[in-house]
């Protein structure tokens, strides 16, 4: 069973930074796809950032230039690096996991304000 734990989401006011991280259990980790996604309110769930097991990454246009997706195959997670946040990007942010099946995880806050 894999189980993904997000951490470092928060307030941060526009033009700042935040990096999350996804912590994954289990041994699949190194030969899956993962990456991020997010919900705001009132909308739907919208790709963020995703990277292979190959490491090829693919960003949705809206955080292009400005966020950074990577992982750690040895410590099992993945990151998104955000900087340059507008309060367009205020959401919650899920990050999973694909190999064969898909695993979320709980969410995290972000908050961006003006």
């Amino acid at each position: 069973q894999v189980q993904l734990v997000e951490s470092g989401g928060g307030l941060v006011q526009s033009g700042g930074s935040l990096r999350l991280s996804c912590a994954a259990s289990g041994s699949i980790f190194s030969i899956s796809a993962t990456g991020w996604y997010r919900q705001a309110p009132g909308k739907q769930r919208e790709l963020v950032a995703k990277i292979t097991s190959s490491g090829t990454t693919v960003y949705t246009d809206s955080v292009k230039g400005r966020f950074t997706i990577s992982r750690d195959n040895a410590k099992n997670t993945v990151y998104l690096q955000m900087n340059s946040l507008k309060p367009g990007d205020t959401a919650v942010y899920y990050c999973y996991l694909a190999f064969y099946d898909e695993y979320w995880g709980q969410g995290t806050q972000v908050t961006v304000s003006l």
